[in-house]
């Protein structure tokens, strides 16, 4: 059984507001995607192709005009467009922008301890909880009482990632989570990502624009094209792909951009150096 299950979903979007006459613009035709527990899928396009629309509507934060979208078998929301509470606190989120997705009034430990309020745990066993999830990070427990806006992009990163932890979820959705930061800091928050799911046996569903990112990390692949998300069993192999997969391909700079000759290339070289 699929742990996430999106089926024949529709959805779009009002055009000029509320009081606006102009009709409803579909984003999603009929789109399909499931992920298995354990399992890392990543759902790739160019902004303004639905992924992310997509995405909300796993995470339960609209209802899809059409379709079904279930979870654990179940429908992800009941007819008053609630989810469980069980249910919501098995998914998580870890967006783009950290700075975006934290307050800069919070410190890392209320940050982090947000998810665990309502358990009611004791301050001390709260604290300790906060400091084992800053050190499945990679983050030193003594700076949970630090301002989160002091810390770098890559380590505010960490910290939302251990937020998501904090519940200990099945499902994991990173919206471009790693997008906005540098080549280096994104290889190791790729590779914590890695060991965390080893370790736990969460699921990932890894939306991007950046082909890179998927080789090594995701198990399958889908891409959005036209309203629908189509699987595509090797991204970087030599079959044929969909046009929306062959547009990423193309997209990706060559190491060295067209280079004429060699002679060219240690010209080049020496000009830099």
């Amino acid at each position: 059984m699929s742990l996430l299950d999106l089926r024949a979903v529709s959805h779009g979007y009002r055009q000029g507001g509320l009081l606006s006459r102009r009709g409803a613009k579909p984003v999603l035709r009929e789109a399909s995607l499931r992920v298995a527990p354990g399992e890392c899928v990543a759902l790739l396009g160019p902004t303004g192709s639905g992924k992310s629309t997509l995405g909300r509507l796993a995470l339960g934060l609209e209802r899809p005009w059409a379709g079904e979208v279930l979870f654990d078998g179940a429908p992800l929301l009941n007819r008053r467009g609630r989810m469980a509470p069980g249910t919501r606190r098995a998914i998580q989120a870890v967006f783009q922008d950290p700075h975006g997705a934290t307050s800069p009034r919070l410190t890392a430990f209320e940050v982090v301890a947000e998810p665990l309020f309502a358990e009611g745990l004791d301050r001390s066993t709260l604290r300790d909880r906060v400091a084992a999830l800053l050190e499945d990070v990679g983050l030193d427990p003594a700076a949970m009482d630090r301002l989160a806006h002091r810390l770098s992009g890559g380590q505010l990163q960490r910290l939302c990632i251990a937020r998501a932890l904090a519940p200990a979820p099945r499902l994991v959705l990173l919206d471009e989570a790693v997008n906005s930061l540098d080549l280096e800091t994104q290889a190791r928050v790729l590779e914590l990502l890695r060991s965390l799911r080893r370790r736990t046996g969460m699921a990932y569903l890894f939306v991007t624009h950046d082909l890179r990112l998927v080789k090594g990390f995701a198990d399958r692949c889908y891409v959005m094209q036209d309203g629908q998300s189509l699987e595509v069993a090797d991204p970087f192999g030599p079959g044929p792909v969909p046009p929306a997969m062959a547009a990423l391909r193309a997209a990706i700079l060559p190491a060295w951009p067209n280079p004429r000759s060699s002679r060219q290339r240690a010209t080049t070289a020496a000009v830099i150096s």
